[in-house]
């Protein structure tokens, strides 16, 4: 069992981001008291393996604030067996005092910092209220205040980005890896969500060939891609996930789990969760949310997943692992549609079966959406 807690506030938006999020902080004192009572009300006697706070950005809380919340998961959880307890933080909030009140409640023992570029250009264009600076100085912090576990975010494919300033980017990293606190990294390709400011920005021409902000082109990408596989491979970091990297050892627990279909709980609103046969999910709105807290009714709405979805959310998830699809974990009902239409992939090289897996390849990996989706179940 897992532990999700979602923190929907942000000093601003930032022009990708389709999560849901409010840049309303003074918000939170009414929202932490709605969050804490959903926390207590479906608490359960399992021990859980792994807590994740995010957002939003959860560091926005004050240090008062933070350990309300974790004194009510300490109080209200087992947290005998837990593995990993991951605070995802924005640089800018990210300062030394922060730092420090986390470390002195004992609680956290990974940071996850979104800092997305290096290049003060791009965290401008995608409206990231911090600078190159203040991401170096987060890491800084977190070393001088004894974490030793910091997983770092980074973007590419961005409007006008070049080679040039995505190795830029991979510079800086490597100079901040001296600090030995770096040892997880998530790198994702920018994906234009629908009603997003820079899909709005992209629609209206504001971001056009002409002005110098097109996006790069599938080739470009690839390059991009491909940097980021020789750099990682350069500083000892093994790719687990399409996106994710890591020092030996230091896989992201929590998200792993996800990935392994692992069940969760998740408090805060807009928080989903699931518990290997439904799904749920709050309501993605503040104020409707912390007013059904206080009735003791938080609004949420759930799913039963089918077999046919269990089968396709697996495949989804496990193809782009590096551990890819378990044989013996597919239910009787598709296991020979999956023997056969994963053939052709084999044959060309993009997966390599076993005589207990199918797992992508290194090409494969990078073709892992469009292999899942050709393997789904149809009924």
């Amino acid at each position: 069992m897992m532990l999700y807690i979602h923190i929907p506030f942000c000093q601003q938006k930032c022009s990708y981001c389709a999560f849901y999020s409010v840049p309303q902080k003074a918000l939170l004192e009414s929202y932490l008291p709605a969050l804490c009572k959903e926390l207590s009300h479906r608490a359960v006697g399992e021990p859980l393996k792994s807590i994740y706070i995010g957002g939003g950005t959860p560091s926005l809380l004050m240090p008062t604030q933070m350990r309300t919340l974790v004194d009510t998961i300490r109080k209200h959880y087992n947290l005998s067996e837990v593995e990993e307890v991951t605070l995802e933080c924005n640089p800018e909030s990210f300062t030394a005092p922060f730092a420090q009140s986390l470390q002195s409640l004992h609680f956290f023992n990974r940071i996850s910092l979104g800092v997305q570029s290096f290049s003060d250009w791009e965290l401008r264009l995608l409206l990231r209220p911090h600078s190159s600076a203040q991401a170096a100085d987060a890491i800084r912090n977190a070393k001088a205040a004894g974490f030793e576990n910091v997983s770092v975010d980074l973007i590419y494919g961005l409007p006008s980005q070049t080679l040039s300033s995505w190795r830029f980017t991979l510079r800086r990293l490597e100079e901040l890896m001296a600090l030995g606190v770096i040892k997880h990294l998530s790198c994702y390709e920018l994906t234009i969500e629908p009603d997003t400011i820079i899909q709005r920005q992209i629609a209206s021409g504001a971001l056009c060939a002409d002005k110098g902000t097109a996006l790069p082109d599938e080739g470009t990408i690839a390059t991009f891609y491909d940097t980021l596989l020789e750099w990682c491979a350069a500083h000892g970091f093994e790719q687990y996930e399409v996106s994710n990297f890591c020092l030996p050892g230091f896989h992201s627990r929590h998200n792993s789990h996800y990935w392994d279909r692992t069940p969760y709980i998740g408090c805060g609103a807009a928080a989903h969760s699931f518990d290997g046969t439904h799904r749920r999910w709050n309501i993605a709105n503040v104020s409707s949310y912390v007013s059904g807290a206080q009735k003791g009714d938080i609004p949420f709405e759930e799913e039963t997943l089918t077999a046919k979805d269990a089968y396709n959310e697996y495949v989804m998830t496990a193809l782009r692992t590096t551990v890819g699809i378990d044989r013996s974990r597919i239910d009787e009902t598709y296991s020979t549609h999956l023997d056969k239409a994963i053939i052709p992939y084999v044959e060309h090289g993009l997966i390599e079966m076993t005589e207990e897996r199918y797992r992508p390849t290194r090409q494969g990996l990078l073709q892992a959406d469009g292999i899942a989706a050709a393997l789904f179940a149809d009924a």
